[in-house]
């Protein structure tokens, strides 16, 4: 007998998948546009000086390994917070507002539809078209109904018209997942009059916003992206955010985040983190420290957070430099203004316009590897290579 006779393979992960395509290409002109991660102008993933620093901290005064903790490290949880609502938030001095540290993002994610299965049986969520894939099955995987709202349309423009009639006509009281900045996949992010209009759909509608605050700081600054989830939290009773340090603080393998919760008041906040901490510790029971201890050490410290600071806005810069040069690349080419969306958008990803089909032609061509949506990972480019994509995409576009 075979326990797993009836096992069958499951495709894998396509920008996984990508990842060992470009790996195994032997062409020394390839480019990888695919991983969502960020490169320098080496093309190397680097580790933020402020980190090493803080690390080194780490190494001369941790005393323990032991376990930090159902809702992980309190004073990551407490400085992660002021960083996404700010120093001086209501509802940080008014105990209505708690983090919990997962694994990464994706762990604050699924901690989060996990509590909404749990805690708010019955609702729904729903996701821009398009959103983030891992989005799509994560929360299919906690078992909630996943519904979408029109956010990109087939002419690749961001259509708040059409998202703000969905809302309009959603369920009362499910919840619908937003992107704070850098819309992931397609970098098109709502303005702060669009986000403004949402607010008023939501509050109509009483749904409950799960905000996905993945890329602070790589949009138009730490304080400027943080905008639209202040003014949420300030308006609003209840509110989920999941928050991400894999870009901003470069800690990709530390699998560092949390999930921050707005009540009413305290006593509920308090009911709520008893629930979470209940399903945390039936996943993964108590968080990895060490990328929470060198966050924590550097927003505790003036110096180092300082040179973080610095270190972040030259990430931004060199990417929105990287938007502008493409499309500058393009002009000669006579596609400067079919593509001008790109120095528009924000964040390390953009929606390209290019076709499946002219996708496929980059790789097998040219070598160059993006999502077969044409999602491409700005941050992966070479400013010295610019005008040979350029080239290309207009060899595939011709």
């Amino acid at each position: 007998m075979s326990h797993f006779a009836s096992l069958v393979r499951v495709p894998g992960d396509p920008i996984l998948s990508l990842m060992e395509a470009y790996r195994q290409d032997r062409n020394a002109a390839k480019l990888d546009l695919g991983v969502g991660v960020y490169k320098d102008a080496q093309g190397l993933t680097p580790i933020p000086h402020a980190v090493k620093l803080a690390e080194q901290r780490l190494l001369d005064s941790e005393l323990t390994k032991t376990y930090v903790g159902g809702h992980g490290d309190a004073a990551f949880g407490e400085r992660l917070s002021q960083l996404v609502l700010g120093a001086n938030s209501p509802l940080l001095t008014e105990q209505r507002a708690g983090a919990t540290q997962t694994p990464g993002g994706t762990g604050a994610l699924r901690l989060a539809g996990d509590f909404i299965r749990h805690c708010l049986p019955g609702r729904g969520i729903w996701l821009s078209a398009p959103t983030w894939p891992i989005h799509e099955t994560l929360f299919a995987e906690a078992g909630l109904k996943v519904g979408h709202y029109p956010y990109v349309g087939a002419d690749n423009r961001l259509d708040v018209e059409a998202m703000i009639a969905a809302l309009a006509h959603l369920p009362k009281g499910d919840v619908v997942l937003l992107h704070a900045c850098c819309h992931n996949p397609t970098g098109f992010d709502l303005s702060p009059r669009d986000f403004k209009r949402v607010l008023e759909v939501v509050k109509a509608r009483e749904l409950l916003p799960l905000i996905d605050f993945a890329y602070q700081g790589f949009g138009d600054g730490l304080e400027q992206d943080a905008w639209a989830v202040r003014l949420f939290a300030a308006e609003l009773p209840e509110l989920l955010i999941t928050s991400s340090c894999s870009k901003n603080f470069g800690l990709y393998r530390e699998r560092t985040g949390a999930l921050i919760v707005c009540a009413g008041d305290a006593d509920k906040l308090v009911d709520i983190r008893s629930q979470l901490a209940y399903l945390a510790r039936n996943q993964w029971s108590t968080p990895p420290a060490h990328g929470a201890a060198v966050v924590a050490e550097i927003l505790g410290d003036a110096e180092l957070r300082k040179l973080w600071q610095d270190e972040l806005e030259s990430m931004r810069l060199r990417v929105a430099s990287l938007r502008r040069g493409l499309v500058e690349a393009l002009a000669p080419h006579g596609l400067s203004e079919r593509f001008a969306h790109i120095a528009e958008q924000r964040g390390m990803f953009s929606y390209t316009g290019l076709t499946p089909v002219q996708v496929q032609r980059l790789r097998e061509e040219f070598s160059v590897y993006m999502v077969g949506s044409g999602r491409a990972n700005v941050a992966g480019l070479d400013a010295t290579r610019l005008e040979q994509l350029a080239a290309a995409i207009a060899r595939v576009c011709g």
